[in-house]
């Protein structure tokens, strides 16, 4: 698990491969208890990959009842990660890659035992990993989904931070001086290059979007933004932190001598098999030097727009008018609120052989191969306003504008919807209405935005509670308050919440959801941005056409048990609404 330079690569440890005679196996299991038919097992056997993850795949069986009927079969328990907390020593009998090859998690031991969590208990397995324990084993069954997120959970690439810091301050008193030419070198066993190899590493495993590395007086603060919040992972010293920075910057293609000016830079690497881009910014700050990097997963699955979250009747309405021939489609709301998210689901319920799909945006987050892309370049003079011209020229269907933040731009994409192209293009606002007074600030004619503009979708990004450790709570008055007054209800069951395991890092939530509110502009909204109305008025039409805020969407997630009311709260600005 190296990092290898500004094109890395890291290898992901491989799996004890399965034999037929493992699938044969299984396959005779799952048929004598029932679970599948002999047909469904014909209908996969050419496929890759393992049997188990095949029948999972095609549907013939869920992961919880593959799990319980090995369980049965084998007559062993299972391991309920809900419930079960693995030893923290126990899991590191076994290396991160060797759970991984084995598919194997140690989760408790004594002197007589070593009680281990597996995807396949069969004695074979069973033996290899006691044979590598030296102890005899207590098999549990687990699924696949639990035991990667376990191992991911106990083996993490941070924890050997603290023999590196030791490491490096061993050095003698010229390792600051040193410290740039040893980085530079790319000497790969040095504790600098190492501890930012683990940071990153571990960033990719908690599905980071961000690492914010600050210097603080005596400390440096490592923080990760998970699900949109930010979470303190380590605490280093104040002597490594300028170091760590020339580290990121020489792998970022970046200037290690200024110190005092704001910087870019880019990384491209693989980690732990996946493919990966880094964008890296650094500022001064009054300790030093911050860095955030952010980070794009491009292994990671694009949603499609019914996976984004949108209540059935709003995505309808949405899909219908991102197929319109012609017009301006707008994605609202604040940096990180998944406006480009939405808007690549877009253009890839668009992409079709028969339409010419183009797109300016800085940067280039993900790639389509049958999509023409434009990077921004405003060194090299390509600016959204230049690039959008240049397209125009290009034959285009569908434009898409990754932000309008200028006037410039904004007149073009104007321009460029009411002369025969579908427009979609994110800008920042706090909601719908908000959206179209910002193009009236930035001097584009009220007629214009009226002729052009079909719609404005705003959003925000609010955290799922976590599954896995749901317990009933009791909501405080505020709470009660805000799904009184957004039409909110108690959730079926009562309200719950989620206390923190290991699977969601002890947050109670795990992964996101957006929240969406569309305005649409029908031909008595035309009127009165022409006439230039008053937010209220605008808003108040909008509402009485039927379009549900931000807050009442957030509510419906609260009353469906999605979320609940404190992080609805804490995501979407409530007064005034």
């Amino acid at each position: 698990m190296r990092l290898r330079g500004r094109h890395s690569k890291v290898e992901a440890p491989a799996l004890v491969p399965r034999t037929d005679e493992d699938d044969e196996r299984l396959g005779r299991i799952l048929v004598s208890a029932g679970r599948v038919q002999p047909y469904q097992l014909d209908a996969v056997r050419e496929q890759e990959g393992s049997l188990a993850t095949k029948l999972i795949d095609a549907g013939h069986i869920a992961d919880e009842v593959l799990a319980r009927t090995l369980a049965e079969h084998h007559r062993v328990g299972l391991a309920d990660f809900r419930k079960l907390a693995p030893d923290s020593e126990a899991v590191l009998l076994l290396t991160r890659d060797q759970a991984i090859a084995l598919q194997a998690l140690p989760v408790a031991a004594d002197d007589d035992s070593v009680t281990v969590a597996l995807l396949d208990p069969a004695p074979e397995r069973v033996a290899a990993v006691s044979t590598i324990l030296g102890r005899p084993v207590v098999a549990l069954v687990a699924t696949q989904r639990d035991l990667e997120r376990s191992i991911d959970a106990a083996h993490r690439a941070t924890q050997e931070v603290g023999g590196q810091i030791q490491e490096f301050e061993a050095r003698d008193n010229l390792r600051r001086e040193a410290a740039n030419l040893e980085i530079a070198s790319a000497n790969e066993e040095a504790p600098v290059v190492r501890v930012v190899q683990m940071v990153i590493t571990q960033a990719l495993r908690d599905r980071a979007s961000d690492i914010h590395i600050e210097p603080t007086g005596e400390r440096v603060r490592v923080r990760y933004r998970i699900d949109g919040a930010l979470t303190e992972v380590l605490d280093l010293p104040g002597s490594i932190g300028p170091a760590i920075v020339s580290r990121v910057k020489i792998l970022g293609g970046m200037n290690i001598v200024e110190r005092r000016r704001p910087q870019d830079g880019q990384i491209s690497m693989d980690v732990e098999g996946r493919d990966v881009d880094i964008r890296v910014s650094t500022t001064a700050v009054v300790g030093g030097e911050k860095v955030v990097m952010r980070v794009l997963d491009k292994s990671r699955p694009l949603f499609n727009l019914a996976q984004l979250g949108m209540p059935p009747a709003t995505a309808e309405r949405f899909s219908a008018l991102i197929h319109s021939p012609y017009g301006m489609l707008i994605c609202a709301g604040p940096t990180g609120g998944g406006k480009t998210t939405t808007l690549y689901a877009s253009l890839g319920e668009l992409n079709s052989p028969d339409r010419n799909l183009m797109t300016i945006e800085d940067p280039v987050e993900y790639r389509f191969d049958s999509i023409n892309q434009i990077q921004i370049n405003e060194a090299a003079g390509i600016t959204f306003a230049g690039g959008l011209k240049s397209i125009l020229r290009q034959d285009p269907d569908v434009i898409l504008v990754g932000e309008i933040r200028d006037v410039d731009t904004a007149r073009i994409a104007v321009q460029s919807a009411l002369t025969g192209h579908l427009v979609l293009s994110s800008l920042h606002a706090t909601e719908a209405v908000s959206a179209l007074y910002r193009l009236l600030d930035m001097g584009i004619e009220a007629f214009l935005i009226a002729s052009s503009v079909t719609a404005v979708v705003a959003q925000r990004l609010v955290r799922r509670s976590c599954t896995s450790c749901l317990a009933p709570y009791e909501p405080s008055p505020d709470e009660l308050a805000f799904l009184e007054a957004f039409g909110g209800s108690e959730p079926i069951g009562g309200f719950q919440h989620g206390t923190g395991c290991h699977f969601c890092a002890q947050t109670g939530y795990l992964e996101r959801i957006g929240v969406y509110e569309m305005l649409v502009v029908t031909d008595e909204v035309r009127e009165l941005i022409i006439d230039k109305a008053p937010h209220d008025q605008m808003r108040k039409l909008a509402r009485m056409q039927g379009m549900k805020t931000l807050q009442e969407q957030a509510a419906q997630l609260v009353t469906h048990g999605t979320t609940t009311a404190s992080e609805v709260m804490r995501s979407i600005y409530v007064a005034g609404a």
